[in-house]
C-alpha cells in the first residue's frame, strides 16, 4: 500500500480497531489503537524497515487498503482487537492461533462465577473447557487487560479469587472477601436472590467482552425501567448509574498502561555489533532499548583489544566479556546479536562460562542489510520483534558511526 492513499482514508483522531486489507478483500493485519490517524499513519513512516519487523514490513507491502471502526473508548478498542483476531485470525499478528503466550479472561461454571485472566499456556491445565462459561481472547496487551478488568470491575463488580467462593473456608480469605463486598469490588453472595442478580451481570459481561455494547445499553435500559415500574428506585438508580459509566468510561489508566505494553515491569534488551575495515579500526558498540524505547544515555563503545584481524565472532565475544564485568549496569532480559548463528553461539558461551542465563536473538540481514529474519529464543523473538529490530539498526548506526571517527582519528 503506498502512502498517497492514507490522506483518501480520513482516519479519525480517536480511538478504535484498524484492519490492514489484502489483495481479495483478506484481512492482514487487526491493531486497536488510541487514535486510528496517528496509529495507522506510523506504519508508513521512512524508517519503518529499522522500527518493525519484516513480517510487518511485507504486510504493509502487500495491503490494499485500511478499514477501521472507531470506538468510544480505548477500552472498547482493547475488547474489539481481542474478538476481531479471534475471529479472523490474521497472518500477521503474531501472536494468532497457536501461540499460548497471550492473555484470555475466563468466566468460570459455577454458582457465583469468578472473571480471571489466565494465560493461554496455562487454560488447558487449569481452566479446561468443562471449567469454562465463558472464555475471550486472546488479549496481545496483558498489562492494557489487567488495568481493563479493574475499569469493568468497577462497572459490574465480579469475583476474582483463586478459589471459588463456595470453597473458601479460612477466615482471613472470608475476610478478605467481606471487605472487598464493603468497597464495592465484589457482589455479595449470600442467597438465592444474590446467585440470582449476579448471573445477570455475568450476562452483562459476557456482551460487554462480546463487544456488543449497545445490546449492553439497550439490556440495562430495560431491567432500569422495570425497577422504576415497580418502584424499586434504589435498584434502578444503580442500573442508571451503570449505564452513565458505560457512556462515559474513564481509561486514563488503560493509555498509561498502552505506553508500556510490557506487564508492568522494565524489559531492558541490550544490542550488540561489530564494525571494521579489513580487521583495522574494529570497534564493537552496545545499545539499548527499554519497553520500546531507546536509552542513549546507555550506549557504549568498545575498542577490540585481542582481535587485530577480520574475526567478528572473536570481537563479539570480547565485547559481551566486557561487559559483563561492569556489575554496575543493569543486566539485560535479552541480548540481540547482529548475524546469523555463529554470533549466538559467540554469545552463548561467554554467557554460559560466566554463569549469566540470558536468553540470545540475532538479526539476519539481506544483501542490503535490511533485516530478513530473527534466529533464537522463539518466545523473545514473537514478543519483541519490534523492540529488536530497533536495538539491532540502533546497534549498527552507533558502531559504523564510532567505528568511522577512530578511522579518521587514526588515518
Amino acid at each position: 500500500m503506498q502512502k498517497e492513499k492514507l490522506s483518501k482514508l480520513k482516519l479519525p483522531d480517536a480511538p478504535g480497531v484498524y484492519f490492514f486489507i489484502g489483495p481479495k478483500g483478506k484481512i492482514l493485519y487487526i491493531g486497536k489503537a488510541t487514535s486510528l490517524r496517528d496509529r495507522v499513519r506510523s506504519y508508513f513512516s521512512n524508517d519503518l524497515i529499522k522500527t518493525r519487523g519484516v513480517r510487518i514490513v511485507d504486510m504493509v507491502t502487500n495491503a490494499v487498503t485500511v478499514k477501521f471502526e472507531e470506538t468510544d473508548s480505548v477500552l472498547e478498542a482493547l475488547i474489539l482487537e481481542a474478538k476481531y483476531i479471534k475471529k479472523h485470525q490474521p497472518s500477521a499478528n503474531s501472536f494468532g492461533k497457536d501461540d499460548k503466550s497471550y492473555n484470555y479472561v475466563v468466566i468460570t461454571k459455577e454458582d457465583f462465577p469468578r472473571v480471571l485472566l489466565v494465560r493461554g499456556k496455562d487454560l488447558a491445565t487449569q481452566y479446561p473447557n468443562a471449567q469454562r462459561k465463558y472464555l475471550f481472547g486472546p488479549f496481545p496487551h496483558g498489562g492494557q487487560l489487567k488495568e481493563a478488568l479493574k475499569i469493568i470491575r468497577k462497572i459490574f463488580p465480579f469475583f476474582d479469587t483463586r478459589k471459588p467462593i463456595t470453597d473458601i473456608k479460612n477466615k482471613h480469605d472470608k475476610g478478605k472477601i467481606i471487605f472487598n463486598q464493603q468497597i464495592g469490588l465484589y457482589p455479595h453472595a449470600d442467597n438465592e436472590f444474590a446467585k440470582k442478580e449476579y448471573a445477570r451481570t455475568i450476562n452483562h459481561l459476557r456482551l460487554f467482552f462480546e463487544g456488543k455494547k449497545k445490546a449492553l445499553l439497550a439490556q440495562l435500559d430495560k431491567e432500569m425501567q422495570c425497577h422504576a415500574v415497580r418502584q424499586e428506585f434504589e435498584q434502578a438508580a444503580v442500573v442508571k448509574r451503570q449505564i452513565f459509566a458505560l457512556q462515559h468510561i474513564q481509561d486514563v489508566s488503560l493509555l498509561k498502561a498502552e505506553t508500556q505494553e510490557y506487564g508492568g515491569r522494565t524489559i531492558r534488551i541490550e544490542a550488540y555489533d561489530i564494525a571494521h575495515l579489513s580487521g583495522k579500526a574494529m570497534t564493537g558498540v552496545m545499545t539499548v532499548v527499554e519497553n520500546g524505547q531507546v536509552e542513549k544515555n546507555q550506549y557504549r563503545k568498545f575498542k577490540i583489544r585481542t582481535v587485530n584481524q577480520a574475526n567478528d565472532t572473536a570481537a563479539l565475544k570480547e565485547v559481551i566479556e566486557r561487559r559483563l564485568g561492569h556489575d554496575e549496569w543493569l543486566m539485560p532480559n535479552l541480548i540481540v546479536v547482529d548475524g546469523g548463528k555463529a554470533q549466538i553461539n559467540a554469545a552463548e558461551k561467554v554467557l554460559k562460562e560466566s554463569g549469566v542465563r540470558i536468553p540470545v536473538v540475532s538479526v539476519v540481514k539481506d544483501e542490503r542489510h535490511r533485516p530478513r529474519e530473527l534466529l533464537g529464543n522463539k518466545t523473545y523473538r514473537d514478543k519483541y520483534e519490534r523492540d529488536i529490530v530497533l536495538a539491532n539498526a540502533e546497534a549498527h548506526r552507533f558502531a559504523i558511526k564510532y567505528h568511522d571517527t577512530l578511522r579518521r582519528k587514526f588515518a
